[in-house]
């Protein structure tokens, strides 16, 4: 079944929270945030085939950037080229997927694929939030439905695919410049990202020396993002934005106030829930199939 919006106005919502999808997405979220709950980016795990064939798939799309570079246009935003990039995306993602889920059944790549295409941004708006990353999780939670991802592929989902992921996708911001997508500008948690700083908090429960408090010392970053997601954006953050931290990412100088990650973690998944699944904005422009359906959960 080729996934299709169905939430069209905002008293559709309430589909959405008690659909089978909500829970399968939440779910999936949560298992990966308890997953890596302690563990370094750097650390040893188990690398399938699939996860292989999925690193192959995320470098196809940034060879992509490269042959595409970006055009002289009077605007600063919003870099023309990403409308070509995109179209060579929505062209092969089919292809691209095919190669990811196992021969028998392959009858739900089409479906797959929907999610691939919505997780690189907008063509129209050249922009990308978190709407977009959501479809890059909900693209990976389908592959775990069809059985190509298995549950001892977790660590390298998120540590491997999805770190990936977003360096492609800081990539593309980079170059494109492209807008945030729904930004609440200061008000946000960041202007792209969401999901890396739920996981890579959990990274840090029980750690015996990083304390929240000290993300916002670029010593600190610089000293640690290879193994730790959240400082990886910290780091992106301080690269792309100039002023005082506390002016730029003031949610995040906030949380720096916390007095142990697993507080963190744990208010990061409530403003997850808060501030982007429970967002008309957001959700309007999710997809829902048969892997992820918007039929209310058996009781």
């Amino acid at each position: 079944m080729v996934p299709k919006k169905e939430i069209s106005m905002v008293p559709d919502m309430g589909k959405w929270k008690r659909s089978q999808a909500y829970a399968d997405y939440i779910g999936f979220i949560l298992t990966l945030n308890e997953g890596v709950k302690g563990k370094k980016l750097t650390c040893d795990y188990k690398v399938s085939e699939t996860v292989e064939k999925l690193l192959d798939l995320l470098e196809t799309l940034d060879r992509w950037i490269n042959e595409t570079p970006p055009v002289d246009q009077p605007s600063r935003f919003g870099n023309k080229a990403y409308r070509t990039w995109y179209v060579k995306v929505d062209q092969e993602a089919e292809a691209l997927v095919s190669t990811v889920v196992p021969a028998e059944k392959s009858a739900a790549v089409p479906e797959i694929a929907v999610y691939l295409k919505e997780s690189v941004g907008n063509s129209t708006r050249i922009d990308y939030g978190t709407g977009h990353e959501a479809a890059f999780a909900a693209f990976l939670c389908c592959l775990c439905k069809v059985g190509a991802l298995r549950v001892d592929d977790q660590l390298a989902i998120v540590f491997k695919v999805f770190d990936r992921y977003l360096a492609v996708m800081r990539k593309l911001q980079r170059t494109y410049r492209m807008e945030p997508a729904g930004s609440q500008g200061v008000w946000g948690l960041d202007d792209f990202q969401f999901l890396p700083f739920i996981w890579g908090s959990s990274q840090f429960i029980d750690h015996p020396t990083i304390e929240p408090h000290h993300f916002i010392d670029e010593k600190v970053v610089n000293e640690h993002h290879q193994d730790y997601m959240f400082l990886e954006c910290i780091k992106f953050i301080n690269e792309m934005k100039t002023g005082p931290f506390a002016e730029h990412s003031n949610q995040l100088w906030n949380i720096s106030a916390v007095p142990s990650w697993s507080k963190v973690n744990q208010g990061l998944i409530r403003m997850y829930k808060a501030e982007c699944l429970e967002k008309f904005p957001v959700i309007q422009h999710f997809r829902f199939g048969s892997l992820l359906s918007i039929q209310p959960v058996n009781p």
